[in-house]
């Protein structure tokens, strides 16, 4: 479990295939890792299989790449980094399970007095998941629902902290970003649909 405050900025240093899926080497300045724990790559959360000083290694796996972007990666990419909780630290942000449900698209980047506006174009599963004032994490960060200004737009309010220290402070028009809707709205939805179904 995470909470989505993202605590490295990583770059992605090597791309290769092999039987555990798309391998993927990220620098970054973690240390003392242990193989076999979880990170937040740019939200998704991916098993350490190998480490050495100042990089790791992870890999994903079919399912992984057909919900996000990874497939789409390079080397040079930078990527927001979280480690996994423990148990008696402070939750800062909200839970994340590092579960990506699917990729969103920019549609609007301007900056409006001491922050950035971002409107993202959801999938249409994920509209109903939004709430406003709510949680949503994008690329792995946790983040506030600032508005829903239309069907199927999520605008999100990005403070001077956030920018530079994520990687949402290069996001730009077109780009694909991924989005982990608050687990406790799908539980919720899990829930209701037999009753709401029954109406």
């Amino acid at each position: 479990m995470f909470t989505g405050l993202v605590d490295d900025v990583g770059v992605v240093e090597r791309i290769e295939q092999s039987d555990a899926g798309r391998g993927l080497r990220i620098r970054s300045r973690y240390d003392a890792l242990s193989q076999g724990e979880s990170i937040a790559v740019n939200g998704a959360c991916l098993t350490v299989r190998m480490f050495g000083p100042g990089w790791f290694e992870v890999a994903a796996v079919e399912t992984t790449l057909s919900r996000t972007t990874i497939g789409e990666w390079a080397p040079g990419r930078r990527v927001n980094l979280e480690r996994a909780m423990r148990l008696g630290d402070r939750l800062g942000g909200h839970i994340v399970q590092g579960h990506v449900d699917d990729v969103a698209v920019v549609e609007r980047v301007a900056r409006v007095s001491d922050a950035i506006l971002a409107d993202l174009r959801l999938p249409d599963e994920l509209v109903p998941l939004m709430v406003l004032h709510g949680s949503v994490t994008v690329d792995g960060v946790s983040l506030t629902v600032n508005a829903l200004p239309e069907p199927g737009i999520l605008q999100l309010s990005l403070i001077e902290f956030t920018w530079k220290h994520t990687t949402l402070g290069a996001m730009g028009e077109g780009d694909r970003v991924h989005v982990e809707a608050d687990v406790l709205g799908k539980y919720v939805r899990q829930l209701a649909a037999p009753y709401l179904s029954a109406r």
